[in-house]
């Protein structure tokens, strides 16, 4: 028994293989908190209509030039574990709500450094992470206890104040104006309803972009672009009052599954078989044109002969369109997506106005226009450099999810910081009744939440210190929506300023800051592997070298 004891006194026992480091405790917390923190700091200055902007190179040298939350960190290919968790958060905001995503990611930084402070007053981490659930859970209750109803009469005018508040800040601030018209209008127009509840399906707004013209060019097809040309010169160029065939069977001969020969003796044979495939050709068109369709989008491919039969017959064809395109189709022009030419019939057919064939930039695009009531809408997105067309599908993306928040959840509240300052001030009065450490927790969780009114007076340029004092003094007089008036340099009333978030990036963002925060909080050892060298091949022996 002496012999072992003395035997572990004189010898290392590794556990872990070799190149694996090992950190545990306070130091593991330090770490990972000081990571995090660095990712949240590397994006509050992008935080509000007055943040700035990153330019962020790849390794291919490929340039975007950003201030959305979720696309800089997607970019930065972040490396380290705890920083990954953090990255996580701004990709469950963008999931869920589409926008919000900065102010998620700069809340759990703020969470963790004043959790970091507590650390240091040997308050213990699972203390701090259950006062942050308790004050995640209040914070929610507080913002639906404020949030504004928004009814089937006003609408549409807080969803023209949301996309508005959505989108400034961004490239498109130029044409904020006509962009909100157009995203309005389009919302509104593909907002069905399920199981009693109005919704909106994102894939049912198609966003097609094309570098060139301005971006007053941005416009609303009500149906369908695609990024096609017709198959055959042929063809016509434009067809009026389009009766559409939706077909996803190819207008070609297939080759067999099993393995067949067929023996071609003379020239005779030879010319019959060429015969009986065009024949066979013939027939699809003539199949085609007996349903009565003048158009056809084909989601497989179509033959050079087919192709010359449909020209001959003026019916305009595009093939190999994209699945989702093909659905996007079906509920733009009500047509039947046809797996068989024996089923197609007049009843199958959509309807669209125009289906005109346009040369964008260069580019052939396939527009279907003027649907009766269509379920399915084109935002074509035009800008003077490819930079701004993609900053402008950004915002309009930001915008989409927004007003999707409001169709499902009808609710609303303020912006510019009004409800963080509110909800910073209810947590206070509420940690003053509990008894326990986790008041602590509570009252650090408030003040993290001020960080956004905070950082978006930063942004803007103004004194926070004199920002913050006198926001907190009229919410203290019961002046719920104050916030940071970003334009005039003074705290205003946001509900007058117009300035409308939808609930739900709220509630998710505050919700995604507090569990990416607990769940850093609660590690305490970090076991890592060594990375794995990559061996490089030795270089073949010259024969001077081998002489030698």
């Amino acid at each position: 028994m002496r012999n072992l004891e003395e035997q572990a006194r004189t010898q290392p026992i590794l556990i872990l293989p070799a190149g694996y480091t090992r950190t545990v405790g306070r130091d593991a917390q330090r770490m990972n908190i000081m990571a995090a923190r660095i990712v949240a700091e590397t994006i509050r200055t992008t935080l509000g209509p007055k943040g700035m902007d990153k330019m962020l190179v790849d390794s291919l040298g490929d340039i975007t030039i950003t201030n959305d939350g979720a696309t800089i960190l997607k970019e930065m290919e972040v490396e380290h574990p705890a920083a990954k968790m953090i990255v996580e958060v701004a990709k469950t905001q963008e999931e869920e709500v589409g926008d919000g995503t900065t102010t998620a990611v700069v809340l759990a930084g703020e969470l963790l450094k004043n959790a970091e402070v507590l650390l240091d007053q040997e308050v213990h981490p699972t203390i701090i992470a259950n006062g942050y659930k308790i004050a995640a859970e209040k914070a929610e209750e507080i913002l639906s206890r404020i949030a504004i109803k928004v009814d089937e009469k006003n609408e549409e005018k807080y969803l023209r104040k949301v996309v508005e508040t959505a989108i400034r800040g961004k490239a498109s601030e130029l044409v904020s104006q006509k962009l909100t018209d157009i995203l309005v209008k389009a919302a509104l127009q593909v907002k069905e309803e399920r199981d009693g509840k109005f919704t909106i399906d994102k894939d049912n707004i198609k966003i097609q972009k094309r570098m060139g013209g301005g971006t007053e060019d941005t416009e609303l097809i009500d149906g369908i672009v695609i990024d096609k040309e017709r198959v055959h010169e042929g063809m016509p160029k434009i067809v009026y009052n389009a009766k559409i065939a939706l077909l996803d069977v190819p207008l070609e001969i297939e080759k067999t599954e099993i393995d067949a020969q067929i023996r071609i003796e003379t020239p005779e044979q030879m010319q019959l078989f060429l015969k009986q495939e065009e024949n066979m050709l013939r027939e699809m068109v003539e199949k085609i044109k007996k349903s009565g369709a003048n158009v056809v989008f084909c989601q497989k491919g179509i033959d050079d002969v087919a192709q010359h039969f449909l020209a001959k017959e003026g019916i305009f064809a595009v093939r190999r369109v994209s699945e989702s395109d093909m659905k996007r189709l079906a509920r733009a022009t009500g047509a039947k997506i046809v797996s068989s030419l024996d089923d197609l019939s007049e009843k199958d057919l959509g309807f669209a106005q125009i289906v005109e064939e346009r040369k964008i930039a260069g580019e052939a695009y396939t527009f279907v226009m003027k649907c009766k009531n269509p379920k399915a809408v084109t935002i074509f997105i035009r800008g003077g450099t490819e930079h701004v067309v993609d900053e402008i599908e950004r915002a309009v993306d930001d915008a989409i999810g927004n007003m999707k928040a409001v169709i499902e959840t009808r609710q609303v509240v303020a912006g510019g910081g009004a409800p963080e300052s509110e909800v910073a001030k209810e947590l206070r009065k509420y940690a003053e009744k509990l008894s326990g450490r986790e008041q602590l927790a509570v009252r650090a969780f408030a003040d993290a939440l001020e960080i956004i009114p905070r950082t978006l007076a930063e942004n803007a340029g103004l004194d926070p210190i004199d920002i913050m004092a006198e926001l907190r003094a009229q919410h203290e007089q019961g002046k719920i929506w104050s916030g940071v008036n970003v334009n005039e340099g003074k705290v205003s009333d946001m509900l007058k300023q117009e300035v409308i978030e939808p609930l739900k990036i709220k509630v998710q963002a505050i919700k995604s800051a507090a569990e990416a925060a607990i769940m850093i909080l609660r590690i305490d050892d970090v076991i890592a592997a060594g990375k794995v060298k990559e061996t490089k091949p030795s270089k073949p022996e010259t024969s001077e070298e081998s002489y030698e």
